[in-house]
């Protein structure tokens, strides 16, 4: 059982590196209620920078409030596009649209209360990035956050130039 799990890490780690790993199809919600298909929120002409985060979790707001402040210049030089997922639950969803609205954040933001995409995508604690290029390949991705890190992520954006 232990090989066969370490097998099948290393073969997701593989996919995921090489680029063989899509973004799957779920069903979100966005701040005013909309339903969004995760298969199709990329951005079709760059890159799309996908962050899991929750309101409980101080470095996943602060890779965020880091990641807005650099947002405009991102977008003007990549074309990037960045998606916030919160994995916040029923009991404290309902902190996250004012969350966004003190901090402003001109990105999207979404809502996985029954944690389906977060499982898709194999997260198992956030902070937890994922750089998608504009086919939709997961090309690159981040497990937590320390000061610095958006320079790690900036590299991986100037590659898909």
């Amino acid at each position: 059982m232990k090989h066969l799990f370490i097998t099948f890490s290393l073969a997701l780690i593989c996919s995921v590196t090489f680029g063989q790993n899509k973004i799957p199809s779920v069903k979100l919600k966005d701040l005013e209620g909309s339903t969004v298909d995760t298969s199709t929120m990329l951005n079709e002409d760059g890159p799309t920078i996908i962050c899991f985060w929750a309101t409980w979790c101080s470095p996943c707001k602060r890779e965020l409030n880091n990641y807005a402040e650099l947002y405009e210049e991102w977008q003007e030089e990549t074309g990037v596009k960045i998606i916030a997922v919160s994995i916040d639950d029923q009991r404290s969803a309902s902190r996250v649209a004012p969350y966004i609205n003190s901090v402003e954040w001109e990105f999207d933001v979404l809502l996985d209360v029954n944690s389906q995409f977060k499982r898709a995508m194999n997260v198992i604690n956030v902070p937890h990035t994922f750089l998608v290029d504009k086919d939709g390949n997961v090309v690159w991705q981040h497990n937590n956050y320390a000061d610095g890190d958006e320079d790690e992520l900036y590299e991986q954006l100037e590659k898909l130039k």
